[in-house]
């Protein structure tokens, strides 16, 4: 009786999660520090099927350390579009080793589609929601389908579209009722660079040449002081988000149930 006594409260995940799933979770976990939300989810299972998405960019690492302390062993997944710069790349590979994480799964646009919607590579330069629902969007929704919940690494302070976020939201991107998990959503600038000092984490060599949000490297541009952080993704372009994570009334919003995109 004792064990059951301790044991955590968990949500049934099949069929997943609902918004009051998500207001429960919100709820419990209001106040918990960064490791205690991510041993809940890691550990007691509280979220089900669980894996990291990561850009390994600029903030990355600060993540990665709190949930290698966790589960070394949890799946992180990686887009790797084939437009990437080569230090993010090597950043990756940099991180990997030194925090021993060992579920990394790196996720490819799939062949077919790429000869078919950009077979010059340059679908970028006049659609960039095209690209990234081909060589994004698209794979990491293959990839989720094996899971209830992902975690991810976004900031209050990085935009405006991420201000308000929960720390357990529902995915408005499928209607799996997938939870998404923001364990240091709100986490300082000046929160992260702490940590990454406190634990001598490595980092991006592309942040201190002006860099502060990081993606691809033909939609990823420097930031002049003040600016906002991911101003420099997509510049000139009415677009704040990949795609990956839906924001409702923006540009982020998710599909209609049935609608095919048009490449």
């Amino acid at each position: 009786m004792a064990d059951a006594a301790r044991r955590p409260d968990r949500i049934d995940t099949a069929p997943r999660f609902t918004e009051a799933d998500a207001a429960a979770l919100n709820a419990q976990y209001s106040g918990a520090s960064a490791q205690d939300i991510l041993r809940a989810v890691l550990k007691d299972g509280v979220a089900g099927r669980v894996a990291m998405v990561s850009s390994f960019g600029a903030e990355s690492a600060a993540l990665l350390h709190l949930v290698a302390q966790v589960d070394a062993d949890a799946p992180v997944l990686f887009l790797e579009t084939g437009k990437h710069f080569p230090e993010t790349l090597a950043y990756r590979d940099t991180l990997v080793d030194a925090l021993g994480l060992t579920g990394l799964v790196n996720l490819y646009p799939d062949k077919a589609a790429l000869a078919a919607k950009d077979d010059t590579g340059l679908r970028w330069s006049y659609d960039p929601d095209g690209c990234c629902e081909i060589r994004k969007v698209l794979p990491l929704a293959d990839a989720l389908a094996g899971y209830d919940a992902s975690i991810t690494g976004r900031k209050a302070f990085q935009s405006e579209t991420r201000a308000d976020l929960p720390v357990f939201e529902v995915d408005t991107s499928d209607t799996a009722g997938r939870l998404k998990v923001n364990p240091i959503i709100g986490w300082s600038k000046d929160d992260i660079e702490a940590y990454m000092t406190e634990h001598d984490l490595p980092r991006h060599p592309l942040v201190e040449q002006g860099y502060p949000s990081i993606g691809c490297s033909p939609c990823t541009s420097k930031v002049a002081p003040g600016e906002d952080p991911r101003s420099g993704r997509w510049r000139g372009w009415d677009k704040t988000e990949c795609g990956i994570h839906a924001v409702p009334g923006a540009d982020g919003d998710e599909l209609p149930p049935g609608f095919e995109p048009a490449f």
